[in-house]
């Protein structure tokens, strides 16, 4: 018993509920604001996070010395981290989209459709070996993603919002997926060179390409939103919710895979 629930453990399953609350906080946030202010600007709220972690972890890069420094990193690796950037930005810009289409519930559960990403991509890029029961796990994960989709279909359609739901549900999909690719790059670079380098290099690359992206695409929903103090209040506390699940995902002593669904950081908790 004493091998099962070590402290390693223990604390993985801690920040596990840490995470879970910081993520439902993220959908309630983000659905809060498309449904009760109509405030559709996705990109918006993901440039806030990505300024936020330029703010604390870019300028702490910018500040080091030697090997560490910033321009050292991008000289070494600037194309790397714009490619992640650009898949980590579209992926939230998907996912936050969705919101505008389909229920809260379907995109907490259709998200979990990075569990089978990560561990697809853990398998044959970081070499990560699963256990039956893994298999087994993912398995019956996509066959409730089928019939969630199946059931957002057949609901949508009695109310006539039968492809506005699945579109919603296809970009999950389609969001998750980045997600997954994005995480097991996040894992690697947490565990060979460190998270404040991750961290910063996502706050300069994303901060800076989704706001091109806001200015392209945004910049009139933005001015048609009504930005008084209730709206504030609700981007303040998206904004800080985003920036502690930044933070909390990749500040794991077990070192694990920081993962949006917390499902998927048991799943890959027992690996062989």
């Amino acid at each position: 018993m004493k091998k099962v629930f070590n402290r390693e453990l223990l604390l993985t399953l801690a920040l596990g509920q840490v995470l879970s609350l910081l993520i439902c906080g993220i959908g309630l946030t983000s659905k809060y604001l498309a449904d009760d202010y109509h405030a559709n600007t996705p990109v918006f709220q993901s440039f806030l996070n990505y300024i936020l972690l330029f703010l604390v972890y870019t300028t702490t890069l910018a500040v080091r010395q030697g090997e560490e420094n910033l321009l050292a990193i991008l000289k070494r690796r600037w194309w790397k981290y714009m490619i992640l950037g650009l898949i980590d930005i579209e992926a939230n810009y998907l996912v936050i989209k969705a919101y505008q289409y389909t229920t809260l519930t379907s995109v907490q559960l259709l998200d979990c459709f990075v569990i089978p990403v990560v561990l697809l991509l853990s398998w044959f890029f970081l070499l990560v070996r699963y256990k039956v029961l893994h298999f087994v796990g993912v398995g019956v994960c996509l066959l409730g993603m089928g019939c969630m989709v199946g059931a957002d279909v057949l609901v949508g359609r009695q109310q006539g919002l039968g492809d506005h739901k699945l579109l919603g549900d296809l970009l999950v999909l389609a969001g998750a997926t980045l997600y997954g690719i994005s995480n097991v790059c996040e894992e690697f670079i947490v565990k060979n060179l460190s998270r404040v380098e991750f961290l910063g290099m996502m706050g300069l690359f994303g901060s800076f390409f989704s706001g091109i992206q806001l200015a392209i695409m945004e910049h009139k929903e933005l001015l048609k939103v009504q930005w008084d103090w209730q709206i504030g209040k609700l981007v303040i506390l998206k904004v800080f919710t985003l920036g502690l699940f930044s933070q909390c995902t990749t500040d794991t002593e077990s070192g694990f895979i920081a993962n949006s669904p917390i499902l998927s950081k048991y799943l890959v908790y027992f690996p062989d």
